[in-house]
């Protein structure tokens, strides 16, 4: 169709390295940069280690736990979704659990419960595996909805109910979900409601032969195939990922950044300062809010992660996709003419001004 154009490259251009002094800025100095830059580098070489090419997939981790948000991932199956999140589990020494996802997963088994204790003969309460600083529920459309639900409130809340009495969540909290799109039997589809807790939705696709060829490379050189769940000697502190998100948070968002943020999101809804003709007909429901805060928050990790204090308008573009693809509801009328939410989102920043 006319109206989407072939989506451009979401390679960002080359930016300086070194923070500009710009107006409202100067709340991040070069020293936590360039500490930021160490830790960074130091989870990119534990990645190495583990995972051929998807560095997409890696990039988005790495953004997203900078942000403090949670990511979804889905792909058909063998494409190192588990493995990439437990790279990313070890890479950070912190606790991990990993849930793995059936209809028969009970709210009580994610989040905890109280069994009474007949030596005391009191209740006491039991936590559940969702209270880990790193989580990976595999295969999320298995599970039904009420324990869909609870995993949810407790990415929503930061904290979980177990007997009337409030649990906060270890801090920092991340989850990360995967789901597998080809099976129909068993799942599940999350609602479009609780989708939009993620701050990003990734979309693998299969590696190149070199790519598959460099991976089979690596498991031979290894011996096993089955990826180490100890934490790396060299991976970072707890209170390093605090710092991490700690300065995301300070780094400076001018006006015109917001507000291209809010214009994207609402020209998904049918608004913006250009308005996409008959976008109606194929998007039955836009981004929400959450969408705008996700790219702000999404854009001060990569700034950050880049060497910069200050928000450019391509570390919104750069992860447009990722942000927005699980937001957009299309229409009927669009799925069968074979239109993705992906090419909405190229449209809308075709026509979304830069600043």
């Amino acid at each position: 169709m006319a109206l989407f154009p072939p989506r451009p490259s979401q390679q960002p251009a080359d930016l300086p390295m070194t923070p500009i002094a710009t107006p409202g800025n100067g709340t991040v100095s070069r020293d936590d940069l360039q500490r930021v830059q160490d830790l960074t580098n130091r989870i990119r070489q534990h990645f190495a280690q583990g995972l051929v090419a998807q560095e997409t997939l890696r990039e988005s981790l790495i953004v997203t736990l900078v942000a403090g948000g949670h990511m979804l991932i889905e792909s058909v199956p063998g494409l190192a979704k588990t493995t990439a999140a437990q790279i990313l589990a070890t890479s950070v020494s912190g606790t991990f659990k990993r849930i793995q996802c059936t209809p028969d997963l009970m709210p009580s088994d994610l989040v905890g419960t109280q069994i009474f204790d007949f030596s005391t003969q009191k209740m006491s309460t039991q936590i559940g595996p969702i209270h880990a600083n790193l989580v990976l529920l595999d295969e999320i459309n298995r599970s039904s909805a009420k324990t869909q639900s609870a995993m949810l409130e407790a990415m929503a809340e930061g904290a979980t109910t177990i007997g009337g009495e409030r649990i906060l969540l270890p801090r920092p909290f991340m989850v990360i979900a995967t789901q597998n799109p080809i099976e129909e039997e068993g799942t599940y589809n999350l609602p479009e409601a609780q989708m939009d807790r993620f701050y990003m939705k990734t979309v693998l696709t299969y590696p190149t032969e070199d790519d598959e060829i460099a991976m089979l490379d690596l498991l031979t050189r290894r011996g096993t195939d089955q990826q180490d769940a100890m934490v790396d000697p060299a991976a970072i502190s707890i209170a390093d990922v605090e710092f991490l998100r700690t300065s995301a948070r300070r780094v400076h968002v001018s006006q015109p950044i917001m507000k291209y943020a809010v214009e994207l999101a609402q020209t998904s809804r049918g608004g913006g300062p250009r308005p996409i003709k008959g976008l109606s007909s194929l998007v039955r429901l836009g981004a929400s809010p959450r969408a705008s805060i996700a790219l702000v928050r999404i854009g001060q990790a990569h700034a950050l992660m880049a060497g910069r204090d200050y928000v450019v308008p391509e570390d919104i573009k750069a992860f447009a996709h990722e942000v927005f693809r699980h937001r957009i509801l299309l229409t009927f009328e669009a799925l069968a003419e074979g239109v993705n939410a992906d090419q909405v989102i190229d449209s809308m920043l075709e026509a979304v001004p830069v600043p």
